[in-house]
């Protein structure tokens, strides 16, 4: 009985000279070789670090790069180790994962010039710091503080609930939505952006990236804007004179340079400025609620002066009296009582009301109804000196509009999803947070609603810009200590939400352009040595600068309000293809979801971007279908498993399973094409024309299916089939040829053949013909195999009712950029099998190669038939098709049978028997050499037996007999090749070389400078003893002509005069 030892197994470390060394005993570990292997492998793939990292078993694969195998008692599995890891090397890679954000800290260390460590500290940040907080800060901020009031006194109570209801529910619906894409596996760093793309593909995924990039940006010119706004209407800054337009675009953009700067120095001092920014935010609605409660106690002093119904600017006068000096001055012309005043001042009154009446001055009533005060007015004629002095409301405001300059004020929902690299459990703290900041916020706002209708007066709310109380903010009167809180929190959150838009949308470009998606962005996946993205900080500079130009808060919110619905509509969209999909890996740990919410968001989505603005939605809309469209076309292939690849392959078997429900109808046939292309010894298509000429005919429509076969066995042609349909992938892109490829190995051609005409195609989309290269050196061949695979593959196909098209010379056809000037297509229309041959040439009349040649129908008219009776009938049958073409009618007499037919067909019959007797003598050649073989193998025996002592009276007569046989084959072949020479033709030979000549001879005279000649090809004989002949009958037939294209038909009709 057999011992084993156990050897222990260790690492080598050089083992080629260690194994010489040793005798080549030493044993090698079996993790070196599996790292050798791997490298080998890992050298050899063709794909991306991305596409080999999302597709990979392990979380982050890259993290151990030499497999262990422990134990020496999973021998079992050794060789599969490779490919499916140990379940403890597969648990422990998981557990020593982290998705720490890549880049922040690394910045950090760069600048900071420390070096790297190569230990990761696992993400340590909840859900209140990670997700509530940045949720809050972003969601809070310049609409709040500058706009809600106004929207608030102008739409009224009522108006603005509305409002704020549609926008929140929108958000939360959506934040349902995302905590179920963003709980499905893990999230790593990239927020929105990887969210929707790899759940809707690179064409989704791009197109709302760079809505959700642009949206990003003009949320930065948003927030400038509002610092602008607050520093020069509230007099932070004082400047000279009244804003204007170009005040705001000059201050705003030395404000995004001094921004940009910051940005560009250091990032690390912008993220230490949040908590402070984010206090500001906290304490303005805190000091808001404070002044809301003390209103009820004691109202503030605030009040605003009125002339009559007409609301002043108190900025310039301190006292409501016509007695003020400063007042009188800004109605007089002088400061004397008999000075000269403006009518209007003159006939009314100053009425002084107080601007925050409280909870209990009953002025909720005024707002909801949006109504002034009811004051008494005379009215005068206005004098335009004197305007500047009243404080005018912009009655020419819309509801839909309000709509557009709020949405803002919610976006920011997806500040927890981008940080989720730095969370310590994204999947619990992603949901939890968002919609609990949703919920918060949503309260805060609809409580200032509340609030503001019905502790301010109606008349200081629709002052948009605070001139009626000292060019403050409106919301400052409410607050208490001071207004100044709410000045400066408002200032230095606007600051903040300025330099967190213009850190993060670069970062976003640089994912995007990094993803490789958007050819021309690639340059701003660059940046500095630390990985901060310069060009892209410059590219977001410049749109930020168009946002500035525009220079009013309110025309910039509603563009910044199309990118982030469109952003949200999509991520709805993303969930329920995912749910209606019901995809094995679609398994989100967040369960409170369902397909109709995501369709409901999706719907409350699309119909506030027609809500704000219908212009700036069909324009988002443009953009986004652009820039789809682009990817599509030029954008590199991503497979990252999205929904959309799945709801294709629903669509696909739904209609796959609906065609095979009932059969096509005539109006619908179109050639299906099977392409059988020749592969040289390169594995390159050997006729590369052969394609132009499918695309050409096709012009992209239905199906087209390019094939090959390669001869052997699949294990050991296996890389071969791949490299070949490479390769004809390759070649069928270079001639615009749509459809798919495919390659098969099999022990001859003509199975190979016979295999893809009957397999090839799914359910109902299945080819209904066949097109192929004539084989124009079946002649030189010895070997008869190209003849019999070609006629073999003739008699397949009609057998399963498909058509047929040989094209001769196809590298002589025009390519895909060759234009025909001029020219005609002639048909040759001698047999009546289906129609193929008048909807072939409109076919590729549609394509801009052949577009400007003409149709030319032939037909062959015989003694007894009437042939001008027969064009009138060509002629209205072409009309009822709705086809152009010229018809001409040939008139083929009866004739003798020329000298030149009888000596051609005595030739091709000659060649024949002559093919038949080389291919004998190389069958006897071969029988003798077996022969030889087998003498020397009984001879041998023959020997062994005598050494042996053994005795035999056996004879061999084997060889004797098969000599004679040979002997007697050869006298044969002797007298068939004298034969040869005194035989006569074969009169059905003779008959078919004369119909073959004859109209070679029609069709030369006539067809012999068009640009493409169809022929009817006729069927080979039924006796397959005739074959040998019927390929030098189409020989003859195609004699003299270029480009020539055989057609046989597939036994059913495909044109039809109905509609």
């Amino acid at each position: 009985m057999p011992t084993f030892t156990v050897v222990p197994v260790e690492d080598v470390e050089d083992g080629s000279n260690s194994g010489a060394a040793a005798g080549g005993n030493r044993p090698i570990s079996l993790g070196k070789i599996f790292s050798e292997e791997q490298e080998a492998d890992n050298s050899e793939d063709p794909f991306s670090d991305d596409n080999r990292r999302e597709s990979s078993a392990f979380i982050n694969p890259d993290m151990d790069t030499e497999t262990y195998y422990e134990g020496k008692n999973m021998a079992l599995f050794e060789e599969e180790m490779d490919s499916t890891p140990m379940v403890s090397s597969f648990l422990n890679k998981l557990a020593n994962y982290t998705n720490l954000t890549q880049g922040v800290r690394e910045h950090e260390e760069a600048e900071d010039g420390r070096e790297k460590t190569e230990e990761f500290e696992v993400p340590h940040m909840g859900t209140f710091i990670g997700v509530y907080l940045p949720c809050m800060q972003n969601i809070l901020g310049v609409i709040l503080f500058l706009r809600l009031t106004w929207i608030v006194g102008t739409a009224g109570i009522l108006g603005s609930f509305a409002i704020v209801s549609m926008c929140c529910i929108c958000t939360l619906l959506t934040a349902i939505s995302m905590s179920a894409i963003a709980t499905n596996g893990v999230v790593p760093a990239g927020g929105s952006y990887y969210m929707i793309s790899r759940s809707l593909g690179p064409e989704f995924g791009g197109a709302v990236g760079l809505c959700l990039y642009l949206g990003t940006t003009f949320a930065g010119s948003l927030y400038i804007l509002g610092t602008i706004e607050i520093l020069l209407v509230c007099k932070l800054y004082v400047l000279q004179g009244e804003t204007t337009a170009n005040d705001m675009r000059i201050y705003g953009t030395c404000c995004l340079l001094l921004m940009a700067l910051v940005v560009f120095v250091g990032v690390k001092y912008v993220n230490k400025l949040a908590l402070v920014f984010l206090s500001c935010v906290v304490l303005s609605i805190m000091a808001t609620y404070a002044g809301a409660i003390k209103t009820a106690i004691k109202p503030s002093n605030f009040s605003v002066c009125l002339l009559g119904n007409r609301t002043l600017k108190n900025e310039m006068f301190e006292k409501c009296a016509k007695t003020d000096v400063e007042l009188w001055k800004l109605f007089c012309d002088s400061p004397y009582p008999n000075a000269t005043c403006d009518e209007y001042f003159a006939l009314n009154n100053l009425t002084e009301i107080q601007a925050t009446p409280g909870v209990l001055g009953e002025v909720i009533n005024g707002v909801s109804s949006s109504k002034k005060k009811n004051l008494s007015s005379v009215p005068a004629e206005a004098n335009n000196d004197k305007l500047k002095n009243y404080v005018f409301n912009d009655w020419a405001t819309y509801f839909t509009l309000l709509v557009g300059i709020y949405f803002p004020s919610v976006t920011g929902i997806m500040a927890g999803s981008n940080r989720s690299g730095d969370l310590r459990d994204a999947q619990r703290s992603i949901p939890i947070g968002t919609i609990l900041a949703i919920l918060t916020t949503s309260f805060i706002y609809i409580s200032f609603v509340v609030l503001f209708g019905a502790c301010i007066e109606g008349v200081v709310l629709r002052d948009k810009f605070g001139f009626s109380v000292k060019t403050k903010p409106v919301i400052s009167i409410l607050a208490w200590p001071s207004p100044w809180v709410i000045v400066i929190g408002s200032f230095f959150s606007c600051c903040g939400a300025g330099l967190q838009s213009l850190t993060g949308a670069p970062r976003l470009l640089q994912a995007i352009a990094r993803d490789g998606i958007i050819p021309f962005l690639q340059v701003f996946g660059h940046g500095k040595a630390n990985g901060e993205p310069t060009w892209a900080l410059l590219l977001t500079v410049g749109i930020c600068e168009i946002g500035i130009l525009i220079a009013s808060l309110d025309h910039v919110a509603p563009i910044l309000s199309m990118f982030f619905l469109m952003c949200y509509l999509f991520v709805n969209l993303a969930c329920a293809v995912q749910t209606l999909l019901c995809t094995p890996n679609w398994r989100p740990r967040f369960k409170f979801y369902h397909w109709t919410l995501s369709f409901l968001g999706m719907s409350l989505c699309l119909s506030l971007m027609f809500i704000s603005s219908w212009i700036y939605a069909l324009v988002v809309i443009v953009i986004a279908g652009c820039i789809y469209k682009y990817i599509e076309y030029k954008g590199a292939v991503k497979e990252w498993g999205d929904g959309i690849r799945g709801l294709s392959l629903n669509a696909a078997r739904y209609a796959l399973i609906r065609l095979e429900e009932a059969p096509l109808h005539t109006k619908n046939w179109r050639p299906q094409l099977l392409v059988l292309c020749k592969l040289n010894s390169d594995l390159e298509v050997k006729h590369p024309r052969l394609l132009s000429f499918t695309t050409q005919l096709k012009a992209g429509k239905g199906l087209t299916i390019v094939c090959s076969v390669l001869e052997g066995t699949y294990m050991t042609r296996g890389d071969d089939a791949k490299k070949g349909e490479q390769n004809l992938k390759a070649a069928m892109a270079a001639e615009k040829t749509k459809g798919f490829s495919h390659v098969v190995v099999s022990s001859s051609l003509r199975d190979g053949f016979s295999i893809l005409i009957q397999s090839a195609g799914l359910g109902g989309m299945k080819h209904n013909a066949v097109l192929m290269a004539w084989p124009t050196g079946w002649k030189q061949d010895r070997d008869s195999s190209a003849r019999r695979n070609f006629i073999e593959t003739v008699r397949e196909t009609t057998s399963a009712h498909q058509a047929l098209l040989v094209a001769k010379n196809i590298d002589h056809f025009p390519g895909n950029q060759e234009r025909l000037k001029e020219g005609t297509i002639d048909v040759w229309w001698i047999v009546h099998d289906g129609g193929l041959l008048m909807l072939l040439p409109f076919l590729l009349s549609q394509h801009k190669v052949w577009r400007k040649c003409k149709m030319r129908i032939f037909t062959v008219a015989q003694m007894d038939d009437n042939s001008i009776q027969m064009k009138k009938d060509l002629q209205m049958f072409l009309y009822q098709l709705r086809l152009n073409a010229v018809v001409e009618v040939v008139e083929m007499h009866d004739s003798d049978i020329s000298a030149f037919t009888y000596e051609k067909t005595l030739m091709m019959e000659q060649r024949s028997q002559m093919l038949k007797q080389m291919q004998l003598s190389r069958t006897e050649r071969e029988r003798e050499a077996q022969l030889i073989h087998d003498r020397n193998t009984a001879s041998h025996s023959a020997a062994n037996d005598k050494a042996a002592g053994a005795t035999s009276d056996r004879v061999h007569m084997t060889w004797t007999k098969d000599k004679l046989q040979n002997e007697r084959n050869k006298h044969k072949e002797n007298m068939a090749v004298k034969d040869m020479f005194n035989m006569r033709p074969n009169h059905s030979n003779v008959r078919r070389m004369h119909t073959a000549v004859k109209l070679n001879e029609v069709v030369v005279k006539k067809s012999c400078n068009s640009e493409l000649v169809l022929l009817n090809m006729p069927g080979p004989p039924k006796n397959k003893k005739g074959d040998e002949n019927y390929m030098e009958f189409l020989e003859v037939l195609m004699e003299g002509l270029d480009r020539v294209l055989l057609v046989r038909g597939g036994g059913r009709e495909v044109i039809t005069i109905y509609s």
